[in-house]
């Protein structure tokens, strides 16, 4: 790899024994996917995947006080995701001893150790950092050194940033030094679609459905599709972002996503159109059909498939203050046509605190209440990674929390009959 006599000086120590392991570190990761050189971050904030402070991992904890000790701190404040605890949400009395005990003991300390390495704010903790509310959104052609595969995915495709899909402490690595080695989708090259996907529904696919769909059919490959714009439009509407945000999630976690097109929509795509197809690009025809067939390809791993749920998550990654208020409406209506007052199965609604905050301004927020839909800033994820809480039979219409946990994944309306009336399907 070709480095600038800045960058060499580094690397033989001009800054110190921790900043040449820093640089050391970016170059044996650029020289494993063959980059040339290295290229300057240009966003104002980094974003990072690791939020929890899990008792296993003391190396990172001792990496990060390394950096913290030398005075090796990223000039870019960042945003990370989020935390692994609430206690609102419902936990029983030996599953809050685990979280607490055996699982994320360490989670003060850690938020201590981000906090003096430049977090962006103490609530700065969320999976959609790139929300207005919370403030770290890229403009188009910035180079970001992100963790977080349903954030990169998002940045790339819905902003026109550039970013791989990078691994946690990586991800600060590349902030503290402020360069990214070049390749797969910091490039031209590497931006270009290899598959070519059709959407031939009769009606408006479910986000996380379409997105699993593509997904484990390109697997790390780019996606350009089309036909989807008649369905959410051809302006990046709050809607449209919201829809969005969850397809890409399902592309990049059912398969390996990190970049998506969509045809007359996405900022490339229209800028460029179908001159980002690479030559040879294969041919997906997604139908009615082919996401039924997806659908019922979901394993049930309950112990007993036909158990009654005992939690409902919404929100993998963080619900938008759209999704929040257009959900208050929904379950309202639902609840109100069942005769209910309140949801029949316990109900968490997860987005960013400072999404939260907003929605707690309007008159949205007392009226979900009031249907006993409980809202949190909590990783869904990390909430199903206690083993007490992984036996519970969980529902969601999350494909990224399914195929991580143990959690059933049904589409948006059944979840919603399901929390309001009950019942199976």
């Amino acid at each position: 790899m070709y480095l600038t006599p800045e960058q060499q000086a580094i690397l033989d120590g001009s800054k110190g024994e921790t900043m040449a392991k820093v640089m050391k570190t970016l170059v044996m990761y650029g020289d494993a996917f063959n980059a040339e050189r290295m290229v300057p971050v240009t966003s104002k904030y980094n974003h990072l995947v690791t939020s929890f402070g899990l008792k296993m991992m003391k190396p990172v904890f001792n990496l990060m006080q390394e950096l913290i000790d030398a005075g090796v701190t990223s000039e870019q404040k960042f945003s990370v995701d989020p935390r692994p605890v609430d206690k609102n949400v419902p936990a029983n009395f030996l599953q809050k001893l685990i979280f607490n005990k055996f699982m994320y003991s360490t989670q003060d300390f850690y938020e201590g150790q981000l906090k003096e390495l430049g977090l962006l704010a103490d609530d700065a903790f969320t999976c959609t950092c790139y929300m207005d509310e919370v403030g770290n959104k890229p403009q188009k052609g910035e180079v970001l050194s992100w963790a977080e595969s349903s954030a990169v995915v998002y940045a790339n495709s819905v902003l026109g940033a550039r970013c791989n899909r990078n691994s946690g402490i990586i991800d600060i690595m590349g902030s503290i030094a402020g360069f990214v080695p070049e390749f797969g989708l910091l490039t031209d090259e590497g931006r270009k679609a290899t598959w070519i996907v059709e959407i031939k529904t009769t009606k408006k696919p479910e986000a996380q459905l379409l997105g699993s769909a593509i997904g484990m059919k390109v697997m790390e490959a780019v996606p350009y599709v089309k036909g989807l714009d008649q369905w959410i439009g051809t302006e990046l509407t709050d809607a449209a972002c919201t829809y969005l945000k969850d397809f890409g999630a399902a592309t990049a976690s059912n398969g390996a996503v990190g970049l998506y097109h969509i045809a007359n929509l996405t900022p490339e795509a229209v800028e460029q159109g179908e001159a980002l197809i690479a030559e040879g690009a294969q041919v997906y025809v997604i139908d009615d059909a082919e996401l039924e067939r997806v659908y019922k390809s979901y394993p049930v791993i309950w112990k007993n498939p036909d158990a009654t749920p005992k939690l409902c998550f919404m929100g993998c990654p963080h619900m938008s203050l759209e999704q929040l208020k257009s959900w208050t409406d929904k379950v309202e209506a639902s609840l109100k046509e069942a005769g209910n007052k309140k949801v029949v199965i316990p109900t968490v609604f997860t987005a960013s605190p400072a999404v939260l905050r907003e929605f707690e301004k309007t008159e949205y927020a007392a009226r979900l209440k009031a249907t006993g839909v409980i809202t949190s800033y909590i990783c869904p994820l990390m909430y199903m990674n206690n083993p007490l809480c992984a036996k519970m039979p969980v529902i969601t219409s999350s494909n990224k929390l399914r195929t991580y946990t143990t959690s059933r994944y049904y589409t948006d309306d059944e979840i919603l009959m399901q929390i309001t009336k009950g019942g199976a399907n």
